[in-house]
């Protein structure tokens, strides 16, 4: 099942450490699969706030995901950026094809009826 590295990452100013890592990441990636969906876009806040850019990540599975941010060679590279934005990253597993929410809203209802 598919699965994504999400970053949200606050305004900074650029910084020449910031663009070598943004040279760099891409062959981090490519041992496991990772590939760049969205990378630095500034989101259309619709509901609260969102004061930065967001970067999304897609691998074929969690165990890519966890397996590139846990590498040498991204570890590697990582304080370039830390070093200089501030963010937040998360991994996170998709749902599986054809997924319907109405299921999971039966079990947490089913959840709700039992408690």
């Amino acid at each position: 099942m598919t699965a994504y590295a999400i970053a949200h990452l606050r305004p900074s100013a650029p910084h020449p450490e910031v663009v070598e890592y943004m040279e760099k990441i891409q062959s981090t990636l490519e041992p496991f699969e990772g590939r760049f969906l969205v990378h630095g876009a500034e989101a259309e806040v619709v509901e609260g706030s969102w004061p930065g850019g967001v970067v999304v990540i897609g691998f074929p599975d969690m165990a890519r995901a966890r397996g590139w941010y846990g590498s040498a060679a991204y570890a590697e590279i990582l304080p370039l950026r830390t070093r200089h934005i501030e963010g937040d990253v998360v991994l996170v597993p998709g749902v599986p094809e054809g997924y319907d929410p109405a299921g999971t809203a039966a079990k947490v209802r089913e959840a709700m009826a039992i408690g």
